[in-house]
């Protein structure tokens, strides 16, 4: 009785008949009848019936006592003995536990042994988006890796593990913690010791996700950039669609649309959906590029087709069941949808995306969504509940460290600002996000800045109506610059309404004209609408 409470013990709090048996193979009346007796004693629970059943220690302590019985030397036996028959009798188990033979092989000493199924164990943990058990098994992988030699096998291995470690804490903590840089940073200096390999790629988008996420648009550029010069190098389809993907995606916020957008139509057009997204990635280049590049059409004047790539990126995201690739997908939607100032769709996607990063734990996504509802909320009159969305998600943000998209989210506040009445609240607010534009050079939504800016001016004094018009003319010289025609007409209806006001209203058109006629679609979004209606008020 002794002998098999000592081996349940090592198999676990929790151990399976035919495993025990298949370990040690006792007879069979023997081995139940010493069960029996420890369940008697009541030792162990047991559930089902030989060779079904399952065995549970009553207490931790109990199992402890059983375990630390054993002599070390026997422990380690019987846990090599464990791993062994795992490996050699039990595949489903291998499959889906791999971590159980990481830790049998673990306690066994067994250290090379051990160290791909703690591996194979955080694959599985990714593949299933158990971000925090598969943080858990790669972290034990590293942590017997740096007991071996330096070798390059060992290098190779912890290039392998430093790479899929990136994405779950990438999911669980954001992309752009000190965390997530220095494994990116440390692979980065791996795959140099490697000479030529395709793994810099990975190393370096992790790395360009992570300048990306922090606002430096700079470094991103470059390492974006330094990627597709990679690929093309190396003739890569598959990884050339993802270097498409990030530098079109580093352009957008840039603000330099048209670039942008050939670079993720060139993605677009290469992507097979039937191909299968890679397990190291929590985007896929086909839906992320369609998700940006709906951003890029919008702002370029292409309102519908934006909506349309929009959708298409959602279909593809949902076809793939993957949360945080759907996360991800949503919160861009709700971006074009509040570009269409539709706010009713805007408010419904960002309750979604605040439900499902809720449940999957995604605090980047959270904090999005978070201030998109406040916007929303102020938009349709409830501005205190909005406001203290808007207050909650930004501070979510800075805690990660995240800075892009900082314009943007002011920009947000300060409206919120104006929908109840307080302008001047929302004035130091844009001064912020203009501060943040010089620094970061993220200038995609500086047209609106300037522009809101001038708007605020406006409902703070009607005397303010010269340094408003400066602001607009601001707004209107960056989207030019941009070819951001969607943020030019915005401005434009600003600026003419204003000279309507001041009875210049020859001036007003003729500005206002040009621009609402260069459209081609979109006539029944809220500014082609609103265009529409201001200029036959000012040809009648």
């Amino acid at each position: 009785m002794k002998a098999i409470a000592q081996l349940g013990a090592t198999l676990g709090r929790t151990f399976a008949y035919d495993l025990l048996h298949a370990v040690m193979p006792w007879e069979e009346d023997i081995l139940q009848h010493g069960l029996r007796q420890l369940v008697e004693a009541e030792l162990l629970y047991q559930g089902g019936d030989p060779p079904q059943a399952t065995y549970h220690f009553k207490h931790s302590l109990i199992q402890e006592a059983a375990y630390q019985s054993l002599l070390k030397s026997t422990r380690q036996q019987y846990h090599q003995r464990i791993a062994q028959v795992l490996e050699g009798q039990f595949p489903e188990t291998i499959a889906t536990q791999p971590e159980l033979v990481a830790h049998h092989y673990t306690e066994a000493g067994l250290v090379e042994l051990a160290i791909p199924y703690w591996y194979q164990a955080g694959q599985y943990g990714v593949r299933r988006s158990a971000h925090l058990e598969a943080i858990s098994h790669l972290e034990k992988a590293l942590a017997l890796l740096h007991t071996l030699p330096d070798t390059l096998e060992r290098v190779q291995q912890e290039l392998d593990v430093q790479l899929t470690l990136g994405i779950p804490l990438s999911a669980t903590r954001g992309y752009a913690v000190p965390e997530v840089a220095h494994i990116y940073t440390r692979a980065q200096a791996l795959c140099q010791r490697m000479g030529e390999t395709p793994q810099l790629i990975p190393a370096l988008l992790g790395l360009w996700r992570y300048y990306m996420l922090r606002a430096e648009l700079g470094k991103a550029r470059d390492l974006a950039e330094q990627c597709l010069l990679l690929v093309q190098r190396v003739d890569d389809p598959t990884r050339l669609i993802v270097a498409h993907d990030a530098l079109g995606e580093t352009l957008v916020f840039l603000g330099e649309f048209a670039p942008a957008r050939a670079h993720l139509e060139r993605a677009t057009a290469l992507y097979d959906p039937q191909k299968r997204r890679s397990p190291r990635a929590l985007t896929d280049p086909g839906v992320s590029s369609r998700a940006l590049l709906a951003g890029a059409l919008w702002m370029l004047g292409y309102p519908e087709q934006a909506l349309q790539r929009s959708t298409e990126a959602l279909r593809l995201a949902e076809a793939q069941a993957h949360p945080y690739l759907l996360a991800s997908t949503l919160v861009m939607a709700v971006y074009i949808h509040h570009l269409c100032r539709d706010v009713r769709t805007t408010h419904m996607q960002a309750e979604a995306v605040v439900t499902l990063a809720t449940a999957q734990g995604f605090p980047f996504w959270l904090a999005d969504a978070t201030i998109f509802v406040g916007w929303a909320q102020a938009a349709q009159g409830r501005g205190a509940e909005g406001l203290a969305q808007l207050q909650h998600g930004l501070a979510a943000r800075q805690t990660m460290g995240l800075q892009l998209a900082g314009p943007v989210y002011l920009t947000m506040l300060a409206e919120a600002y104006e929908h109840i009445g307080q302008p001047a609240a929302g004035l130091p607010v844009l001064a912020q996000a203009l501060t943040r534009i010089e620094a970061t050079r993220e200038r995609w939504w500086a047209a609106e800045v300037h522009r809101l800016r001038g708007a605020l001016l406006l409902a703070l004094s009607a005397e303010s109506h010269t340094e408003a018009e400066t602001c607009f003319h601001q707004a209107l010289t960056v989207a030019r610059g941009q070819q951001a025609k969607s943020w030019e007409l915005r401005t434009a209806v600003s600026l003419a309404r204003l000279w309507q006001q001041q009875g210049k209203r020859q001036e007003a058109y003729d500005l206002l004209g040009p621009v609402y006629h260069w459209f081609t679609e979109g006539f029944d979004t809220a500014d082609l609408q609103e265009a529409k209606a201001l200029l036959a008020e000012l040809a009648g």
